[in-house]
């Protein structure tokens, strides 16, 4: 495995110049050294989801290029793909070969069969209420098999997405193939989409359901032994992340976006500088990501009404705003997301934007910047209203044209130098301090061995400064 401690871009395998060959060609031109390690999102052929309903994780669609361009890209950076552990799509082979020979088929086992799951006389009305659900009704599709049955088949998402049945040796066989097939080409770590959703067991929520969850993750994240590092995706409290790194298991930090918006409008970093100190040591932090900005992920560090009057700020960012939602995605609860790229959830504020990348960037973990992001992008209107998911908001297609333009603003250029020195300079290898020496201050010292930086932030004005010391001298990061 090819694993550093250097800034991973997130992106769509066409979002940066249409093709995988583009991508690494604006990297080497207009970010070398800014990027350390690339999570490509679903380069699959797929049908459905923006990639997320894959057909088949043997073969790159050929849109995007082929095995020979992955390779070609993790021998600059290291790479993360995505495996949607909890489901595969209804057009995959497994799935049409299971309508055709049903029972007799070697795949039967991997669906999950809704009516023998809850047993005759079920499931009720509570049985339902309890479910954490991601869309309206009950999670199931029917089909009508070749031999004439009609089956009731467990999909917590979409329509393209049948949920995979974790309990059988079929679904745990189709896992391991994949994840030994994507480390051969090149992929070091493979993030495991949806895990939380993976554990059904009746008169429970089917959501991180305790303690099985745990005996799946372990059992799960050694199906690739040492060839690659199997990142688990789970949007939830605080908490759970931190159960997570109790279990000596990687996590996100869906925490750290909205604490840091909450800092910057308020001006008050004792939240952030509370969630700094105890966040993971072990995890990847993010701002922006292909999804939302999670809002119920920062649950009890700032409460609903604190919340809602941070959302009233930049509800004129939001997707909503200019395209009906439908009211259960804005309630606060696991849900919540806000739909924005970071860049206009600040209101294209370009010292806040740094403000909030520099804290990133000197938070604990291994920082990821969706391309968006690193482009320093705003809201794409035009694409929300031509499409139906409200995140098309934050998915704008570059071409090299923009992105060259884009490399030229000053924003970006700082942005880029940021990256640079996160990447470069040894002291984030080590540990973190944390100050709050007086109200709107926040200060973050990382130390490795005779090296430091040291972060000072006024979140009263958004002004803020790197010093650091290599071979005894102490420099101050020009931006």
């Amino acid at each position: 495995m090819n694993i550093s401690n250097k800034i991973m871009l997130i992106t769509y395998p066409d979002s940066i110049g249409g093709n995988l060959v583009t991508l690494r060609n604006v990297l080497k031109e207009y970010f070398e050294d800014a990027v350390g390690g690339i999570h490509i999102l679903p380069f699959f052929p797929s049908s459905g989801d923006r990639g997320f309903s894959p057909i088949t994780y043997e073969t790159v669609e050929p849109a995007f290029g082929d095995w020979a361009d992955i390779k070609k890209l993790s021998e600059t950076y290291y790479l993360m793909c995505d495996v949607m552990v909890n489901h595969v799509s209804k057009r995959s082979k497994e799935f049409l070969d299971y309508l055709e020979k049903g029972e007799a088929s070697p795949f039967a086992g991997m669906f999950l069969d809704y009516e023998q799951f809850w047993g005759e006389g079920r499931p009720d009305e509570r049985d339902i209420n309890l479910l954490y659900r991601r869309k309206d009704g009950e999670p199931y599709q029917s089909f009508v098999r070749a031999d004439g049955k009609t089956v009731k088949l467990w999909c917590t998402f979409t329509n393209e997405q049948i949920d995979l049945d974790l309990r059988t040796e079929t679904a745990k066989q189709y896992l391991r193939e994949n994840f030994n097939h994507l480390a051969s080409n090149g992929i070091s770590i493979i993030r495991l989409d949806a895990l939380g959703y993976v554990v059904k067991k009746r008169d429970t929520s089917c959501f991180m359901v305790e303690p099985d969850i745990w005996n799946v993750i372990d059992e799960i994240t050694g199906m690739a032994g040492d060839r690659a590092w199997l990142l688990p995706e789970i949007h939830d409290t605080w908490e759970t992340a931190k159960k997570l790194e109790d279990h000596h298991v990687w996590s996100y930090d869906f925490v750290l976006p909205f604490l840091m918006l909450h800092a910057i409008y308020t001006g008050d970093t004792k939240k952030l500088a509370g969630w700094l100190k105890v966040a993971p040591r072990t995890q990847f932090t993010v701002l922006d990501t292909h999804d939302g900005i999670g809002v119920y992920d920062a649950y009890d560090w700032v409460d609903e009404e604190e919340a809602a009057s941070l959302i009233e700020r930049i509800e004129d960012r939001l997707s909503y705003q200019f395209k009906p939602l439908n009211p259960e995605k804005k309630r606060f609860k696991k849900a919540y997301q806000l739909y924005t790229t970071y860049f206009s959830a600040l209101h294209e504020n370009e010292q806040a934007y740094l403000l909030a990348r520099a804290v990133q960037f000197f938070a604990p973990g291994i920082p990821q910047v969706y391309y968006v992001g690193m482009l320093a992008g705003e809201n794409d209107y035009a694409a929300l209203e031509q499409s139906e998911d409200h995140r098309s908001i934050n998915r704008h297609n570059y071409t090299v044209e923009e992105i060259r333009d884009c490399a030229q603003r000053d924003v970006v250029k700082k942005l880029r130098s940021l990256m640079q020195f996160r990447n470069t300079f040894g002291a984030f290898d080590g540990d973190l301090e944390v100050t709050v020496p007086s109200e709107g201050i926040l200060i973050m010292r990382r130390t490795a061995n005779d090296k430091w930086a040291e972060l000072i932030c006024n979140f009263a004005d958004l002004d803020f400064s790197i010093c650091y010391m290599e071979q005894g001298i102490t420099q101050r990061l020009k931006l």
